[in-house]
């Protein structure tokens, strides 16, 4: 797990700098980073979910994962959680909580998070993509934390379980994970982030993390396909 301990390193030193440069940053800019940040999650979720080639599974995924995630009240979890951890540390950022889930969203959907959490659990290696993601991630938590406040540096408890847990999980019984599996939970992904950057340009706020169970429902899909 050396790949996601230097993902967290790297978001918690971006966040840091971040916060210490967010009295310094006029609002035109962060208006206008979070503009060019959800246009471009925008292009990236429709560039992942074009690699589709199992749609049924996929929106038996995304509806299943999103009534499952509703029933379990998935997004209501996380804004008491973040509500308990703001009250608790006596933070006084309003935006805490979005911060938080948004970051998280934006650093763990994309495809270098699964493919390079699935490369270091069959290696055992640090991967190549989860150094570059830590680089990335590091210059973003910058950026949102200067807009969001600390709740940005507080993603790396969700980052490390989600990312962390897909390395640990490949690590046990991934040893011959089919390629199909990647690229169905990639589009599911994608999707996802289509939604996130909906919600980060104001157009439609959506309940996003509700459809987090999607990814897991999609694998259990493509098994049941596989041996019928």
């Amino acid at each position: 797990m050396l790949g996601t301990v230097l993902n967290a390193a790297t978001v918690i030193t971006g966040s840091g700098i971040g916060l210490a440069l967010k009295k310094a940053l006029p609002e035109k800019y962060t208006v206008i980073y979070f503009q060019a940040v959800g246009l471009f999650t925008l292009v990236l979720g429709i560039r992942m979910s074009l690699n589709i080639s199992a749609p049924l599974v996929v929106v038996l995924s995304l509806i299943t994962g999103g009534l499952f995630g509703e029933f379990c009240g998935l997004q209501d979890r996380m804004n008491r959680l973040g509500d308990n951890l703001k009250a608790r540390l006596k933070i006084g950022s309003v935006n805490f909580t979005e911060g938080m889930v948004t970051a998280f969203l934006l650093f763990c959907m994309g495809t270098m998070t699964i493919l390079g959490s699935v490369e270091e659990g069959l290696t055992g290696n640090m991967s190549d993509l989860l150094k570059t993601k830590s680089l990335m991630d590091g210059f973003s938590s910058l950026l949102l934390a200067s807009a969001l406040g600390i709740g940005v540096l507080f993603s790396v408890i969700p980052l490390t379980i989600y990312q962390g847990g897909i390395t640990l999980i490949v690590r046990l019984i991934g040893k011959d994970i089919p390629e199909s599996y990647i690229n169905e939970i990639t589009v599911v992904g994608g999707v996802i982030l289509i939604g996130l950057a909906l919600d980060i340009l104001n157009i439609k706020k959506l309940r996003i993390l509700n459809l987090l169970p999607a990814l897991i429902f999609v694998c259990i899909f493509l098994f049941i396909q596989g041996i019928i």
